[in-house]
């Protein structure tokens, strides 16, 4: 394998190890996301606008997670289609660095750039 191709079987660790730590976190932030419910008679507790900020967060929060779950679920669909590391817009391999900071890249730089 040459320097500028991916390790796919790493790649697909690391992406496999992320959507397992996102379900994770999905999982265990469904209790931060119920509807609020405040006993107005107990000092000490957060105000009901404090209480729906919080959820807010993390309704935010969950939503990036899911975003995320979803380009990691198209990065191992392309490894298993032979695709990966291969821009989704014009074929040519995405470096290797860009895919070392994001696994889940899915253009080279100069399509990301025309995107922008």
């Amino acid at each position: 394998m040459s320097d500028d191709r991916p390790d796919v079987a790493e790649f697909r660790k690391r992406l496999l190890a992320r959507q397992a730590e996102l379900l994770a976190l999905l999982e265990a932030a469904d209790s931060s996301t119920r509807p609020v419910e405040l006993d107005p008679g107990r000092e000490g507790r957060l105000s009901r606008a404090d209480a729906l900020e919080q959820q807010a967060v993390q309704l935010q929060a969950q939503a990036r997670r899911r975003a995320e779950l979803v380009r990691i679920e198209r990065a191992l669909r392309a490894i298993e289609e032979g695709d990966y590391g291969l821009c989704a817009l014009c074929g040519e391999p995405i470096g290797l660095k860009r895919l070392q900071l994001d696994p889940t890249i899915a253009t080279c730089i100069a399509c990301a750039r025309r995107q922008d």
